[in-house]
């Protein structure tokens, strides 16, 4: 499984995309549309669909480009399903910089805790609020996309709507530090790591 990491906006958001057998996932296109359509035409893969960790600004700004040129369902939590709709959920409508994001409802809410299969692509979604209320991360063998749960060296930020610093502590401790120590995290911004690095160093798991 091919992953390239486009980080994109002023956000410097890390959008992902995943190839395997002539198919393509595509994580948080965030910004930027023109480069992430031309890198997926590029790789000369069939886009199958456009996965979001969670629904702020910065990590879907380009979702809709991406979606209707190539006709692509969306999958979302539930929990943000509406996010998508409410430019105050998603941030955008705090920033007059930009235009608010309103986008059309996600084709699917994901099942927590449920294997997927879509095309060759296996993997489980499991909840990591914290950062926000619906945000999710995705298990693949021996990698996970983490969103803004968890970084190298930190965590996601608290204090924007439905933020919890004791969720997001849990989520990770429950959902993410039980993975095998070798398992490579790659999160919505910055480097990635591996679950072990974070146990073992990440500052907000060892004062």
């Amino acid at each position: 499984m091919k992953i390239t990491r486009y980080i994109t906006g002023a956000a410097q958001e890390n959008c992902y995309l995943i190839e395997h057998g002539g198919f393509s996932l595509i994580i948080d296109p965030g910004a930027e549309e023109t480069t992430l359509i031309q890198a997926i035409k590029e790789s000369g893969t069939q886009l199958l669909a456009i996965l979001l960790t969670h629904t702020h600004y910065d990590h879907i700004g380009a979702v809709t480009s991406v979606r209707e040129t190539f006709e692509v369902p969306v999958y979302v939590s539930s929990a943000e399903q509406e996010w998508l709709q409410d430019p105050i959920k998603n941030l955008s409508g705090r920033h007059p910089e930009m235009a608010p994001l309103i986008l059309e409802p996600a084709e699917h809410e994901f099942d927590l805790f449920t294997p997927y299969t879509i095309g060759p692509f296996h993997f489980t979604v499991v909840p990591t609020p914290g950062h926000s209320i619906g945000s999710v991360s995705f298990i693949f063998d021996g990698i996970v996309f983490c969103g803004d749960a968890l970084f190298k060296g930190s965590i996601g930020r608290t204090d924007l709507y439905s933020g919890d610093l004791e969720q997001l502590l849990s989520s990770i401790t429950t959902q993410l530090f039980t993975l095998p120590d070798e398992t490579q995290a790659f999160p919505g911004h910055g480097e990635k790591t591996t679950i072990g690095d974070e146990k073992q160093t990440n500052p907000f798991f060892n004062e």
